[in-house]
């Protein structure tokens, strides 16, 4: 049996994941297992949260305990989830952690500060975690088709691209970075990890972004208050552009981090897996200076 602890468990990626683990809930009481899901070993030995009322809401739905703090498992799990709505609080949860060696999923925004992203990978990387996370949006079922359009070259070279998600500048868990992950996590899955530079500028529906790579442009389009996901590519033969929904996009999250506890690799690299955390800084940056063009940091440009 693995023993896992969710920490920061506000966030309804707390909720999907103990359905993968335990079920849907009948109206008998009885639990439904969820179609998709590998995972017939895993036990929850504490949830925790600075909300207590969702720790409360989480005990009551599903019978699991409730930490007094964050370390409370400390050697005592083979894992954690930390899906606290704040980015700011994912490394400060890992970090009791660290010396255990034990894998963890880090939600979105894995962390806000660029500063804090080298030196939580740099812990990570030093003792040896596996990870996983990020952004849900990544395992959208579109996602594979636009990667095998490209791979294929079916519809030609790859010139240009729009994704939009929303956002919420005046989230209290975090502002900008709260939601922002989610549009450049498609961005990177579909695109590449690593863009050179961002233009972007704030209006009063959305902020509006350019994001440039090595041989195209890809206009980001942050949307407040409507909560929907779309994203196209412009190949040189033809555009595609749809919406994207999420589908099983949790279960495959879920099934990701099991594959992590029972010893399966990454399947990013820590550079890639961090790398959101720059682009969404380039892009803050941008929209605060007027519209300025930001380089897009990279790991080694960041002095601890």
């Amino acid at each position: 049996m693995y023993k896992i602890a969710i920490l920061g468990c506000e966030n309804s990626h707390a909720n999907n994941f103990l359905r993968c683990i335990y079920g849907n809930k009948n109206e008998d009481g009885s639990y439904a297992n969820i179609p998709g899901v590998v995972a017939t070993d895993v036990e929850v030995l504490g949830v925790y949260s600075d909300e207590v009322p969702a720790m409360e809401k989480l005990n009551a739905d599903f019978g699991v305990p409730m930490m007094n703090n964050y370390d409370d498992l400390v050697g005592k799990v083979d894992g954690i989830v930390i899906t606290a709505r704040h980015g700011d609080n994912h490394y400060k949860y890992a970090k009791p952690y660290l010396a255990s060696g034990i894998p963890m999923f880090i939600d979105k925004p894995i962390t806000v500060s660029e500063e804090e992203a080298v030196e939580f990978m740099n812990e990570l990387k030093k003792n040896n975690i596996r990870i996983c996370g990020g952004s849900s949006c990544i395992f959208m079922p579109n996602i594979e088709k636009y990667k095998n359009y490209m791979e294929t070259k079916e519809l030609g070279e790859v010139i240009g691209g729009t994704v939009r998600a929303p956002i919420d500048p005046d989230s209290v868990y975090g502002g900008f970075f709260f939601y922002g992950q989610h549009l450049v996590q498609m961005m990177s899955a579909i695109f590449g990890y690593f863009p050179n530079s961002v233009t972007a500028v704030e209006h009063e529906k959305q902020i509006s972004c350019f994001v440039n790579y090595d041989t195209f442009d890809v206009r980001g389009v942050f949307v407040r208050r409507y909560y929907n996901y779309f994203a196209g590519v412009d190949f040189e033969k033809r555009s595609e552009f749809e919406e994207f929904g999420f589908g099983d996009a949790f279960v495959k999250e879920f099934n990701e981090m099991y594959h992590l506890l029972q010893g399966g690799e990454m399947h990013q690299s820590y550079e890639e897996f961090f790398a959101p955390v720059f682009v969404l800084n380039a892009i803050y940056r941008s929209y605060k200076n007027g519209g300025k063009c930001e380089k897009v940091n990279r790991i080694e440009d960041i002095k601890l």
